[in-house]
């Protein structure tokens, strides 16, 4: 099945690709979720505005992804959330919670489809999240989940 990238998605490509994926993967996963959309020719045009947009909001160079992940991981990132007794949290923190308290902090703005949440945070404390600024490069965020 040929279809166009709408999102990143890992291991496959970036928006606005086209990939080659197996029926099954593509009909189930990637379209209903809005990660791709299905390849035509009337589709080719939403390929560019769609690489136009992400040009604009990309990180251009590996140098600057290098700088902007010397600043993130240089801050000390705080997270109030509402938890319990016992330091459970009600619900879990989102990509978009992580970029909010990042920009809180002092840090650049981040696109919260790039934070990578491995496992999801349901408690108070550290946690460690990644962040990809580049295809290349890679940001760690020490997040600290506090109870607020």
């Amino acid at each position: 099945m040929k279809l166009i990238l709408t999102q990143q998605v890992s291991g496959l490509g970036a928006p606005g690709e086209v990939v080659e994926v197996k029926d099954g993967y593509g009909r189930n996963y990637l379209i209903p979720r809005g990660f791709a959309m299905l390849w035509s020719r009337g589709a080719e045009k939403q390929i560019d505005s769609i690489r136009k947009a992400r040009s604009a909001r990309e990180i251009a160079s590996i140098e600057q992804a290098e700088s902007i992940r010397g600043d993130i991981e240089r801050l000390k990132v705080r997270l109030p959330s509402r938890a319990g007794e016992s330091g459970r949290l009600f619900g879990a923190v989102t990509p978009a919670d992580i970029a909010g308290a990042v920009k809180a902090a002092g840090g650049p703005q981040l696109d919260k489809r790039r934070i990578e949440v491995r496992n999801p945070i349901k408690t108070v404390g550290a946690h460690s999240v990644a962040v990809r600024l580049h295809p290349e490069v890679s940001a760690k965020i020490d997040l600290e989940v506090v109870k607020g």
